[in-house]
């Protein structure tokens, strides 16, 4: 399969690009730093900015998936991620790729009523902004005609590919539980083969 990877540099970003490639994908990543990711086989680079209209439409141009792990870095605060969304709907329409599938993170939205008091806090405060944006662009996702899969994951760790995750609709979360990146991965790429999630969203703990 031909996909296209937002974010490929991040986190979970970089655990996409090296399970795709282990399952045989070709890959697009757009990236805004070449230098961040390392040339191979089977990866088509693309140099832009994940806002830019004429870079989307370039990179979402021959592929037949998208999955995006686009975020704002170390910053707390930003629009990257809903600006973003705004130009990658109507840019899939036009070039007939239906399937996407993109992390968010657990607590965005309407999520924040099934988190612990402690998530509620950070959320509220240290968090306020980013989920702002995030909860902008999975309302514009679910308002769209895509096929869309949402991923909510809890609280993202370095640790190993385990698959002993869970994926559920809802959750009432105690203490600050949490998921590896290649995990997150790992069930985002099982999702272009499989319909179970289509058009929901997904909480992985």
């Amino acid at each position: 399969m031909k996909i296209l990877i937002f974010g490929a540099t991040g986190g979970v970003g970089s655990e996409l690009v090296t399970q795709a490639l282990a399952a045989g994908h070709e890959l697009t990543v757009l990236v805004r730093d070449a230098a961040k990711i390392a040339a191979a086989p089977r990866v088509k680079l693309i140099v832009g900015d994940a806002t830019d209209r004429r870079a989307i439409e370039q990179a979402v141009t021959g592929v037949d998936a998208v999955v995006s792990s686009l975020g704002t870095g170390n910053r707390l605060r930003g629009d990257v991620v809903s600006r973003a969304t705004e130009i990658l709907i109507p840019a899939m329409q036009s070039a007939g790729v239906r399937r996407l599938i993109v992390v968010s993170a657990f607590g965005v939205g309407e999520q924040r009523a099934e988190s612990g008091l402690i998530q509620r806090l950070i959320f509220a405060t240290f968090l306020r902004s980013l989920y702002a944006d995030k909860d902008k662009a999975d309302t514009m996702l679910r308002q769209s005609t895509l096929d869309w899969t949402l991923v909510h994951p809890v609280r993202l760790t370095n640790g190993p590919h385990t698959t002993t995750y869970q994926a559920i609709d809802h959750a009432q979360m105690r203490g600050m539980p949490s998921i590896s990146r290649a995990d997150v991965a790992h069930f985002m790429l099982a999702q272009l083969s499989s319909d179970a999630w289509l058009r929901r969203s997904a909480i992985l703990t």
